[in-house]
């Protein structure tokens, strides 16, 4: 069949992978199917939404439809695949059946919320997607009281943007210390402190056990002996990546959809990228990794194929009470730590025992310029 590259998913990478399709090729057909409106927005912007009064329609920075002419490609909006046919090379939508030459799977992640006790569990909160903040956008804005349940990076950057904007919040996980993937417990330990200065209830090593509503509060119950009320409940637990169109495929999958360095599946001519992708056992959601993978796939599907190298990521937490930029393995409890502070902030560095090579450092405050020097030091992913 004649070229036509199909896509699934609008998110970040099948925009990024658009984008740097058509630095290389402005004419071959390419086709992004979508089960949202499709519109271009920037998605950290959603840690910021509270504190800046923003709604949706603010953090869109193109219209679908102008995506879409733009970029000269078809844009299928708030259309759901229902299935994959990888030997006839076909996706299967309501209405109709769209053949591919190449078929990119970045269908995204979804937030991950425990199967809760409780009657209200179907009204937490997740704020994965525009399309998600704006259904519950107006519920948030007239909140006097939040719990968020998770206290990963984006669990805490919530949390500060939301007593931010006046909110009294509290924030609990059964983790015995903050961002705990990302950061070491002294680290930690000091963003706790910080927070508790601000006023945001901090609760750690608590399990939540269930969600309830008696009258205008939700109650969330924790340790089965707590309880913390609240008029909104939001989850920050973390993200599961979106790989039931790939598995009923038959494609492989782990945690994620398994691709090779040139993004590839199991399955001819189907590739993956972003948050739903697996490559070499990890799934890097983060946006350095995911625009490198872009262009690279976007090279690849115009012909010259490319594998993805990654170099160490960069991470900026959006936590302005206490800035950080951080890479490398920062979380890892058999390292030594190398560590300076002033009224600056921190540097620290994190190196392996034994060989005291650099695998890893956090910055804070106003030494985040030391980031990039640093970042140079480390090995690639």
């Amino acid at each position: 069949m004649d070229k036509h590259i199909v896509i699934i998913g609008s998110g970040f990478a099948a925009y990024q992978l658009v984008k740097s399709l058509r630095k290389l090729n402005t004419e071959t057909p390419v086709t992004v199917i979508t089960a949202d409106s499709g519109d271009d927005y920037s998605k950290p912007e959603l840690s910021h939404v509270f504190s800046r009064r923003q709604n949706a329609s603010d953090l869109i920075k193109q219209s679908a439809e102008d995506f879409a002419s733009t970029h000269n490609i078809e844009l299928l909006a708030y259309t759901r695949v229902q299935s994959i046919d990888t030997e006839a090379k076909t996706v299967q939508l309501s209405d109709k059946t769209v053949s591919y030459s190449e078929l990119v799977l970045a269908t995204g992640a979804s937030s991950f919320v425990p199967p809760f006790d409780g009657n209200a569990t179907d009204e937490i909160v997740t704020l994965n997607s525009l399309g998600e903040y704006a259904s519950h956008q107006d519920k948030i804005a007239t909140a006097k009281s939040v719990i968020i349940l998770g206290a990963g990076l984006i669990g805490t950057e919530i949390a500060m943007d939301l007593a931010e904007a006046g909110k009294q919040v509290t924030i609990c996980d059964r983790a015995s210390s903050l961002m705990p993937t990302l950061l070491p417990s002294f680290m930690g330990a000091e963003v706790f402190q910080t927070m508790t200065e601000k006023g945001v209830d901090v609760k750690l090593s608590a399990t939540v056990t269930g969600v309830n509503r008696h009258h205008q509060q939700l109650l969330v119950q924790i340790d089965d002996k707590n309880i913390v009320e609240a008029d909104v409940v939001i989850a920050a637990m973390g993200l599961k990546p979106s790989t039931v169109l790939a598995e009923q495929a038959n494609i492989t999958v782990n945690r994620g959809i398994v691709i090779d360095e040139f993004l590839k599946t199991s399955a001819d001519s189907v590739y993956a990228l972003g948050d739903c992708a697996e490559l070499g056992g990890k799934i890097r959601a983060f946006l350095q990794p995911t625009m490198l993978s872009a262009m690279a796939l976007a090279k690849t599907l115009s012909g010259n194929p490319t594998p993805v190298k990654l170099p160490a990521s960069l991470v900026k937490a959006k936590t302005p009470w206490f800035p950080l930029n951080l890479s490398g393995q920062t979380a890892r409890s058999d390292v030594s730590w190398e560590i300076t502070r002033d009224n600056d902030g921190y540097i620290a560095k994190a190196f392996e025992k034994g060989t005291e090579k650099l695998v890893g450092f956090v910055v804070s405050h106003e030494q985040q310029k030391a980031a990039f020097p640093l970042l140079r030091q480390l090995p690639a992913e």
